[in-house]
């Protein structure tokens, strides 16, 4: 315990700043920015998110988000195919970019100094794509080779689809991001260009700019490059169908010759973070660290260390999501030990935990490690960037991000453990055994 109070003492002491230093404000064209200086280096990181992805995708075009991402990178009215990464790396940046289910975001790292060069190729292709068959047919290729080798070829990504198909019968997060291979096959030009259209403007995009700035010289820079952008006047707030009411637990087995390690796992429905009530998306944070966050939690000391029945467990939580996202629990039993004696184990590591409540200084603790994280994540003008981008694109605002450190302290064990009640339905479960053929037989 004096370690501990010693160790939270040197934290209060660090020379971070309390809050980042964010200006937002928004161009009359609808778009969004968000500048957080730092200059400690002469170094920006240039940021467009758009409130797309794959959740947003109409049916039977599966992946056409990420598709329409790699799509990004071929030619536009002034940039040949290629062109854009190349002028990033000839000018000693990188640039990448990536898609989830409520955003598909773009980025690039540089000096500074060249911010403006940045936003005038990333505006230029937010309205200037240029595709044909030819782009088409070879990037389609790429992502279907790309679900080979990251899906097919792995029997755990293969459950982890079936998992999420099951735990989301009709809501879009039941749909893989990079897509059902057989729907894959079939985007086309037109799939790409009207996902384009619909979603890749202004209006409906976030720039984030963090590093080596001051807010007016972004301001300026964006009202030239981005201000001049026509909005979609179409573009209406999100709509997504609603999960209906899950009422009996789900439970999938999966038998694959592949598979080296069998593996017990189930997932519960949970609320995700919403703006201006994040209190139980807190509980929720560290409830997950309690119980699988590390050789501290109690998963790991009840099933590996005291009962010698797992060799790993864990458990996990994001609440950054637009619409519900679930709470986990995972293990990996022991040799001999077979996967329903597994989940029994599980399920009575978790009952006792309910029982006996939380240990104060456990706590205490997993508080202090996250306040540290966060003081340290601020070194990292990428990290904060993506803070706040999967933020704003998942529903909540800069001040729900910057009072998130605050409400996680404020949490009780109270709170968590009611967090943990409410969660932990099994009529709200999806349990999935993984496991060999061989094993199957026994």
């Amino acid at each position: 315990m004096l370690r501990l109070a010693l160790a939270l003492t040197l934290l209060a002491a660090l020379p971070a700043r309390a809050q980042d230093q964010v200006t937002t404000f928004t161009l009359d064209n609808g778009m969004e920015a968000v500048v957080i200086e730092d200059h400690r280096a002469p170094v920006v990181v240039h940021m467009v998110w758009y409130r797309a992805g794959s959740a947003d995708e109409p049916q039977g075009a599966s992946g056409v988000a990420h598709f329409l991402e790699h799509l990004l990178f071929k030619g536009t009215d002034t940039l040949a195919p290629g062109e854009f990464s190349a002028t990033v790396a000839a000018n000693g940046g990188t640039d990448n970019a990536f898609t989830s289910y409520d955003y598909t975001g773009y980025f690039q790292r540089v000096a500074s100094d060249r911010l403006g060069l940045m936003m005038t190729m990333e505006a230029d292709r937010m309205v200037n794509l240029r595709l044909g068959e030819g782009d088409i047919l070879t990037e389609r290729d790429v992502i279907i080779e790309e679900r080979n080798t990251r899906v097919e070829n792995d029997p755990g990504s293969i459950f982890r689809e079936q998992r999420q198909a099951a735990q989301y019968l009709h809501h879009p997060y039941g749909t893989p991001i990079i897509g059902w291979r057989h729907e894959m096959e079939t985007l086309d030009l037109d799939d790409a260009l009207a996902f384009y259209k619909q979603f890749y403007a202004p209006n409906n995009a976030i720039l984030i700019v963090a590093g080596d700035v001051t807010p007016d010289e972004v301001r300026a820079l964006a009202e030239e490059h981005y201000g001049t952008l026509p909005p979609n006047p179409a573009l209406g707030p999100r709509e997504r169908v609603s999960e209906p009411v899950q009422l009996a637990e789900r439970r999938l087995v999966m038998k694959d010759a592949r598979v080296a390690q069998p593996y017990v796992i189930r997932s519960y429905l949970a609320p995700e973070r919403d703006p201006g009530a994040q209190e139980k998306a807190a509980a929720l944070t560290l409830l997950a660290e309690i119980l699988g966050g590390g050789q501290t939690s109690v998963l790991t000391r009840k099933l590996q260390f005291e009962t010698q029945q797992a060799v790993y467990t864990s458990a996990w939580y994001d609440g950054t999501n637009y619409d519900d996202t679930t709470f986990g629990l995972v293990i990996v039993p022991t040799e001999g030990v077979t996967l329903q004696q597994a989940e029994d184990a599980l399920d009575a590591a978790v009952a006792e935990f309910l029982e006996e409540g939380i240990d104060a200084q456990q706590l205490e603790r997993i508080k202090f490690q996250i306040k540290a994280q966060q003081i340290y994540a601020r070194d990292d003008a990428d990290r904060l960037a993506r803070r706040y981008g999967e933020a704003l694109t998942s529903g909540l605002t800069v001040a729900d991000v910057q009072a998130w450190p605050g409400i996680l302290q404020a949490v009780t064990e109270d709170d968590i453990l009611e967090a943990a009640r409410s969660v932990f339905d099994r009529n709200r479960s999806v349990t999935g055994w993984l496991m060999s053929d061989e094993e199957a037989t026994q």
